[in-house]
């Protein structure tokens, strides 16, 4: 399958890779083009603001979650009616996990999917010295992938010289630069906390910025090289990937999902593994709504900012009682991160007080001064979950500065190339609630055993309405 795509990626954090790709994806849909976007990692925000903000389509790619098969099945699923994707990196090009191996870093994702990679240069402080770092990047791996380069921070006055420097001793393509515009920045607590309000002026600096690039950048350029990557084998039906991998409820049931500010981290693509199993998603949200949704036969909390909006999820007592209600009722129920957090008794709010929250966990949440198992897992089971004795080895993510007097212990978390473990989550015939994130596309055995537990809840509903009525 013909998709036409680039990797935008840097030598290190910081390099202004995610703004420059926000304005390239800009100028993109200025100019009128179908432009689907994708982060390199288990990231929710940079997929948040390309969707929220940019109104493109945005999805997560992630090798450490997905076997390479799977990884290019997602990029075609995700790309198939687009004109370009766009792929943003992380960290440094080669980093991965562990910070020793290039497993899951942005060199994994290029090369999984022979994407052309563009290398985005923070020019500050250099001139000649450009070469000697550009070519550091093109020759460390063999096959580098890297195809073009953008210089950021560089003046107009440099970049011509610069441009041909790199080109004539390294013979590799200089895209354009990106000049410093302070009324382009955006604030770091924007790209995590995209508030509706604070949406149009990021849409007017974004195509200030698109206006900028479009002049410093060669767009068509960076077109004609997304337009060189290889066809893509579309390997659904050989490696046995999706049709929701073997599985189709019998009946549909219906998903409670939390979603609103302070429930918004998402994996589009687990919402749409659900679907293609059967599930209807139907949002609510814990801070407006009185109750959960009706006829609902599963609960799904996701992370987001429950610690910024402590207050309206206390004062929300007859939605509190509701989950409560429910989730010890026998519903089924997933819980991730602040989901997880907001089930407590307490949860402590960014402001130090102790929200009364919805009493299914015992114990309390509360902030600590610095972050908490931070990155990649595997999950192990301790006990039956969900039905199931063996749900496989489950990759995962955590990223929280909160922490729990009770964690759970029915899981073990281990680190990749670490002998660091702990133990984790909540487990019951019904619920798995803890911090890690989890990527269904990584573990379809999760979501399968999850919807079989929801149908089996829906069921007995029914059998004991029935024998109500009968009565």
């Amino acid at each position: 399958m013909k998709i036409p795509r680039i990797l935008l990626a840097a030598g290190a954090s910081g390099s202004g890779k995610t703004l420059i790709t926000c304005g390239i994806l800009e100028a993109l849909v200025q100019r009128g083009l179908k432009t689907a976007s994708f982060k390199c990692g288990p990231d929710y925000i940079d997929p948040m603001f390309h969707s929220r903000v940019i109104g493109t389509k945005s999805r997560n790619l992630d090798t450490f979650f997905t076997e390479p098969a799977i990884t290019r099945y997602l990029l075609i699923r995700n790309s198939q009616d687009c004109d370009v994707a766009v792929m943003e990196g992380v960290m440094g090009y080669y980093d991965g996990v562990g910070g020793t191996t290039t497993r899951a870093s942005a060199y994994d994702l290029a090369s999984t999917t022979e994407t052309p990679v563009i290398l985005i240069v923070n020019s500050k402080g250099m001139s000649v010295s450009l070469a000697a770092y550009i070519k550091g990047f093109l020759e460390y791996k063999e096959n580098s992938g890297i195809k073009g380069v953008i210089f950021n921070q560089m003046s107009p006055m440099l970049y011509p010289r610069m441009k041909d420097l790199v080109e004539n001793e390294l013979h590799i393509q200089v895209l354009g630069y990106v000049p410093k515009v302070e009324d382009c920045v955006i604030e770091s607590r924007h790209l995590g906390l995209v508030l509706p309000d604070e949406i149009p002026e990021l849409k007017s600096r974004l195509r200030k910025l698109a206006e900028v690039l479009e002049n410093s950048l060669d767009i068509d350029g960076i077109l004609k090289l997304a337009a060189t990557a290889p066809d893509l084998k579309d390997e659904t039906e050989p490696a046995g990937i999706d049709p929701a991998f073997g599985f189709h409820l019998e009946e549909p049931v219906r998903i409670a999902v939390a979603e609103d500010e302070a429930f918004c981290f998402f994996y589009a693509d687990n919402f749409r593994l659900l679907k293609k199993m059967g599930a209807e998603l139907v949002p609510f949200s814990p801070i407006r709504d009185e109750e959960l949704p009706e006829n609902i036969q599963g609960l799904l909390l996701y992370g987001g900012y429950p610690e910024l909006n402590g207050q309206k999820l206390e004062e929300n007592i007859s939605m509190k009682t509701s989950i409560k209600e429910a989730v010890e009722g026998g519903m089924p129920c997933l819980a991730e991160c602040g989901g997880f957090m907001y089930l407590h008794d307490t949860m402590e709010d960014m402001d130090g007080v102790e929200r009364h929250t919805a009493g299914v966990i015992p114990g309390r949440s509360y902030r600590t001064p610095r972050l908490n198992r931070f990155g990649y897992i595997t999950l192990a089971q301790k006990k039956p979950v969900l039905g199931e004795a063996d749900l496989g080895s489950i990759p995962g993510h955590e990223f929280h500065y909160f922490d729990s007097e009770n964690c759970g212990g029915d899981f073990i978390a281990h680190k990749p190339e670490s002998k660091r473990s702990w133990e984790c989550i909540h487990g019951t015939d019904t619920m798995l609630v803890g911090y890690p994130h989890l990527y269904y596309y990584g573990c379809p055995k999760l979501p399968k055993a999850f919807l079989k537990k929801c149908l089996d809840y829906k069921k007995q509903r029914c059998s004991g309405q029935k024998e109500h009525q009968e009565a």
